[in-house]
């Protein structure tokens, strides 16, 4: 998400011809159960609320993902965060002082609902999932930028490139906790603050969709070529995250790779309330 002027939000239906598909595939390579030891009962615990869920980062199976980031533009993760680590961090959401922002979705036209971005410093969940997620995302982020023929400016180190985000002039914190109830939606929209973009980010679901709430399935919109677009929905299973292209995937043409634009957004919660943590990987 953005704020007004920064983020680019499309009509709330998804364009022209686009087939929104119901998405039932489980996490690659993995079972749907909880890793156990995890805990995030001290948000701010790095060391042992965060331990967990990195190591689950790491355990994924990087080349199935990354396979179903090429075919998609997006991969469900295994189970990241157990029920206890997603209340611990959706309760984080009323602690009004470790937000730098709110940002009332319906205000700007965004769609309907509220997210909170994250001040420094960060959680110690949040930072350690970051951090962990990076390395992996970052050998996605090459492989694609080499198809397209585009430069590849980020560096090894998630530091680093945040540094240069800093001396840019991207220094905001853009991770976000979102909160959705009854009616509402998030329009299509892509996550993009200025020049200094990575291509990857990361949604984790933080409630049990059909238990805690219905409807309000993650979209993703692809333009294709002298084609109708195509539509992505998915349920987050909660603890799962989804990784998806912020703006754009490379796709096989006949001249080589060409860049498919896509958007995301959230579909309409039909009851309850819905919660979830986004991770992005450059600076606001």
């Amino acid at each position: 998400m953005t704020t007004a002027g920064t983020r680019h939000p499309a009509s709330p239906q998804p364009p022209a011809g686009a087939q929104p598909l119901a998405d039932a595939r489980r996490p690659a390579g993995t079972s749907d159960r909880a890793a156990p030891g995890a805990r995030a009962d001290d948000a701010d615990d790095a060391e042992g609320g965060a331990a967990a869920p990195a190591g689950r980062v790491a355990a994924a199976d990087w080349a199935a993902l990354a396979g179903e980031l090429d075919a998609l533009g997006c991969a469900l993760t295994p189970r990241l965060l157990t029920p206890a680590d997603c209340r611990a961090l959706s309760a984080l959401y009323d602690e009004t002082d470790r937000f730098r922002s709110t940002v009332d979705m319906a205000r700007y036209r965004f769609g309907s609902g509220q997210y909170r971005y994250f001040a420094d410093p960060l959680p110690g969940p949040v930072r350690a999932l970051r951090e962990a997620f990076y390395p992996h995302l970052l050998a996605v982020a090459r492989d694609w930028a080499d198809r397209l023929g585009r430069p590849a400016p980020w560096p090894d180190s998630l530091g680093e490139w945040l540094e240069r985000c800093h001396a840019a002039g991207q220094s905001k914190s853009a991770q976000i906790l979102l909160r959705y109830g009854a009616g509402d939606w998030n329009a299509l929209h892509r996550d993009v603050f200025g020049e200094m973009v990575f291509p990857l980010q990361v949604v984790i679901g933080l409630d049990e969709p059909g238990t805690d709430y219905t409807g309000g399935e993650f979209l993703l919109v692809e333009q294709r070529p002298r084609a109708q677009s195509r539509g992505t929905a998915t349920l987050l299973p909660q603890g799962h995250g989804l990784i998806f292209t912020t703006r754009d995937r490379p796709v096989r043409s006949a001249r080589g790779w060409s860049a498919g634009p896509v958007r995301h957004g959230v579909s309409t919660v039909r009851a309850g309330r819905r919660h979830s943590l986004g991770l992005v990987f450059h600076e606001a």
